[in-house]
């Protein structure tokens, strides 16, 4: 084990074992609801599908292209952050390894890749809303609250499971913050080439075109 790793273990020793007890006990209460939702969240948390789509769906429109954008560049930002060097620097085994083996096994969850330090699932949904409400959050404000409850569940779901401590999620958090941050003055450095270079057909088409410009041709020719 690495020296950030042990230090990890014994810093936030009693502070991860208080939270997955905690979530334990809720699973001997409600196993049977629970369950269910942290699993689904681990599906759509995987490899940040869930911040995929919606970039995806906001890409489609003028309006949103630039969250889009941001969302996708604060995943990217943040897989590196993550995955790529601080997951391996730390290497934090996995709660399952060796003292939450029993807490694991009792909610059904099931072997997960990497290591522990920080949460993979959390950062990526904190770098993306950080990155959409840093874009949209000034026109809607209710995003913020959205986010929020979608990041905190997120972590809830990972600590649920037990396949992350407490503290990973905390990192996770943090990390995320700074790729959504990041990948915002990113996506808007990106924009102001575009529209610095709006004469180019390229440019033009990315900063105008919309799904419910093409809608309305296609009842137009009709």
């Amino acid at each position: 084990m690495t020296p950030a790793a042990q230090w990890l273990n014994s810093t936030f020793a009693e502070f991860d074992r208080a939270i997955l007890g905690f979530y334990h006990h809720l699973a001997t209460l409600a196993d049977s609801i629970l369950s269910p939702i942290s699993i689904f969240f681990d599906v759509i948390g995987d490899g940040a599908l869930a911040c995929f789509v919606l970039a995806a769906i906001l890409l489609l429109f003028k309006k949103t292209r630039k969250a889009g954008i941001a969302i996708l560049l604060a995943v990217g930002v943040g897989a590196l952050f993550t995955n790529v060097a601080i997951k391996n620097l730390v290497a934090r085994p996995r709660p399952y390894v060796s003292d939450f083996i029993e807490w694991w096994q009792y909610v059904g969850s099931h072997v997960q890749s990497e290591y522990s330090f920080p949460s993979g699932h959390t950062t990526a949904a904190m770098t993306g809303m950080t990155a959409l409400c840093l874009t949209l959050g000034r026109k809607h404000k209710w995003l913020f609250p959205t986010a929020t409850l979608y990041v905190l569940i997120m972590g809830a779901s990972r600590n649920y499971l037990m396949v992350h401590y407490p503290s990973d999620i905390l990192g996770g958090i943090i990390i995320g913050a700074i790729a959504g941050t990041i990948a915002y003055f990113l996506a808007k450095l990106i924009y102001n080439q575009f529209e610095k270079y709006s004469d180019k057909k390229a440019c033009a088409f990315i900063l105008n075109s919309s799904i419910v410009n093409l809608f309305n041709k296609e009842q137009v020719h009709k």
